[in-house]
């Protein structure tokens, strides 16, 4: 899942990448998933700067659901 941008947004510099339309999203590890993302403990390292679009993300909502069903057959991972 592609997380761009939005103007306020303030993550640190090394989470952020242009994707390939030219908007700013946050950079993905080789896995696919967020950089930011802490996998050892399955929650957002930088949650106090994290982006509108995660800030308006419903934790157990149909959205969360989903992504987390492809998280768990390995699918989207190249979006």
């Amino acid at each position: 899942m592609t997380v761009l941008l939005m103007p306020g947004d303030a993550p640190p510099a090394r989470y952020i990448a242009e994707d390939r339309h030219g908007m700013m999203a946050m950079a993905k590890a080789d896995d696919g998933w967020c950089a930011a993302l802490d996998r050892h403990n399955m929650c957002c390292s930088i949650y106090p700067q994290r982006p509108t679009i995660c800030r308006e993300f419903a934790m157990g909502g149909e959205d969360c659901q989903i992504a987390r069903a492809d998280w768990a057959n390995g699918v989207g991972l190249g979006d």
